[in-house]
């Protein structure tokens, strides 16, 4: 059997549906991942529809488009009206802000250009040396290291970036401060835990008593975790577990920690519908403010708008409520004119659910 259809059995999976049953006794419990391709596994292999009714599986804020603030989308928009290169990946060139988006920019004339990482972005520079050009750097901890990198091999002076780079478990955090909300064992995303390691999570574990698993991506990955989560829980203990031995180790990937120290500086940020969450962002340190866009440009002064009138994303980023609950779901808003961030990207909470519903 191939390693793919290994992690993909009807066996395993059946197996681990029974010990997951076993060990849970029907308590209600509430297990809540902060990854956007953890979503896209569990909708597209049905693996809520596995896991007994009084188990909630539920998808927080782990899609870095959708919690990238209106303000710093705006700034991006503003660059591009200033006649500047805006260079970035492919789905933030969509996402809806105050009152425009970087695609509708571009169909007025500006010059917005998908990348496919920071290092293209310092190419276009480097060919258009009479024009400042400005990559807008979203992502979580995994994408961060790679930005960094271009600020350590001493990019051309007409390169900037702009950053809206998050931190996770500080948004771990703000979800279990939800009064109301409560969070019995949190799935830890395999890619940010391949950077950070899963020990980064474990004083959080001990400090909110709520066992971490960081997970891999395939169906067997997903349930293993949930296994591994109810058997802490039953257990009564709340450690941080790695199920993603073949990626993860304890200690991390510690060249990319490297590099995060080296270029930045970790500070309050606000995200999406959230608001400011403290030690939650990536800034660029100042050693390197020659590159900082922040600091590099005027901003006009405005007052964005996180959330458009009748959007619900904020409680869908939160796990609040469901994408189907939301009035504007495959009606106003879908994958091909989004309303909401959510609807954006393809870790997007509403963009996964409307492609594997069938609406």
């Amino acid at each position: 059997m191939s390693k793919q259809l290994e992690f993909r059995s009807a066996r395993y999976a059946q197996a681990l549906k029974r010990e997951i049953e076993t060990l849970s006794h029907n308590r209600q419990l509430r297990i809540v991942h902060v990854c956007g391709t953890h979503e896209d596994t569990i909708s597209q292999y049905g693996i809520r529809s596995l896991l007994p009714e009084s188990m909630h599986l539920v998808a927080g804020p782990g899609c870095p488009v959708c919690v990238c603030a209106a303000e710093d989308v705006d700034m991006a928009i503003a660059l591009a009206r200033q006649g500047h290169i805006v260079t970035t990946f492919g789905d933030m060139v969509r996402v809806p802000s105050t009152d425009s988006s970087l695609a509708k920019e571009r169909t007025k004339g500006a010059d917005v250009r998908v990348v496919y990482g920071t290092n293209d972005a310092v190419e276009i520079a480097r060919k258009n040396p009479n024009k400042q050009v400005v990559f807008v750097g979203v992502g979580f901890e995994t994408t961060a290291p790679t930005i960094g990198l271009e600020l350590l091999r001493s990019p051309p002076p007409n390169f900037s970036i702009l950053t809206s780079l998050k931190v996770i478990p500080p948004a771990m955090d703000l979800l279990v401060n939800i009064e109301g909300f409560a969070v019995d064992g949190f799935i830890t995303p395999g890619h940010v835990s391949a950077i950070i390691g899963s020990n980064a999570f474990q004083s959080f574990a001990e400090r909110r008593h709520v066992p971490c698993v960081a997970a891999g991506f395939e169906p067997l990955d997903v349930l293993e975790a949930i296994r591994m989560i109810a058997l802490q829980i039953s257990e009564g203990r709340a450690v941080s577990e790695n199920e993603y031995t073949r990626v993860v180790r304890p200690e991390g990937n510690i060249t990319a920690q490297r590099v995060l120290s080296q270029t930045f500086r970790i500070g309050d940020a606000p995200w999406r519908g959230l608001g400011i969450i403290k030690k939650s962002g990536y800034f660029i340190k100042r050693k390197y403010r020659a590159h900082d866009a922040r600091l590099r440009f005027d901003f006009p002064d405005t007052e964005s708008v996180d959330i458009l009138p009748g959007c619900r994303c904020h409680e869908v980023i939160l796990g609040m409520v469901d994408p189907v609950d939301c009035k504007l779901f495959g009606n106003r808003c879908t994958p091909e004119n989004p309303y909401g961030p959510c609807m954006v990207g393809h870790e997007g909470t509403c963009r996964i659910r409307h492609e594997n519903s069938g609406a």
